[in-house]
């Protein structure tokens, strides 16, 4: 069980996808605008990597490595995210369509995002198991959930601040994320 708590804690603050290895900076700086969009899209991409870990797990030990073709795993691992994404995108539009307009492109970027690639690579370079797989997307989840929060909140009081002209918009939001960065790094040193 505790190493299970060390693959969540890993996953969410100490290898944090956005602010340590980078990946997902476009949902990152699209959608963090808003608490409420950001909230959604945090959501919607948690499922993803929850659901592709599952998918890509059952299909790497149920059908390439018992027919040696693991090779071909990033293409299937693609397929499998993109079509989660299109059940998704479908499914959002038909129930709530303000919060499909308000996704917008990002909705379909997820497809793209190397968060959830990423964590199906990890899950299988590791070789997790299917339990320790779901914990780890969880916890990838539950990190980019809690970065793309903490930077909604900045952005929103930062509309408000009384900032440079030049550093409005994108350019205070990098600064933001590099310290934010340098904040979540310090996790390194705990595990």
């Amino acid at each position: 069980m505790s190493e299970l708590f060390t693959i969540f804690i890993s996953m969410a603050l100490v290898n944090n996808f956005i602010l340590v290895k980078f990946l997902g900076l476009c949902p990152f700086f699209g959608v963090s605008k808003k608490l409420g969009s950001a909230l959604s899209m945090s959501a919607a991409v948690t499922f993803v990597m929850v659901a592709a870990s599952a998918a890509t797990w059952l299909i790497n030990n149920y059908i390439l490595i018992p027919f040696g073709v693991e090779y071909m795993n990033i293409v299937m691992y693609i397929l499998i995210i993109a079509s989660l994404v299109q059940i998704i995108e479908l499914f959002i539009r038909r129930t709530n369509f303000a919060l499909y307009n308000v996704f917008g492109i990002y909705l379909a970027l997820i497809t793209t995002n190397c968060a959830v690639l990423g964590i199906t690579l990890i899950n299988t370079n590791e070789a997790f198991s299917f339990i320790e797989s779901m914990v780890a997307a969880l916890g990838a989840g539950v990190g980019f959930t809690l970065v793309l929060a903490i930077m909604s909140g900045i952005r929103e009081r930062l509309e408000l601040a009384d900032s440079p002209k030049a550093m409005k918009g994108l350019p205070i939001a990098f600064i933001t994320a590099t310290m934010l960065g340098l904040a979540f790094s310090g996790f390194g040193g705990i595990v």
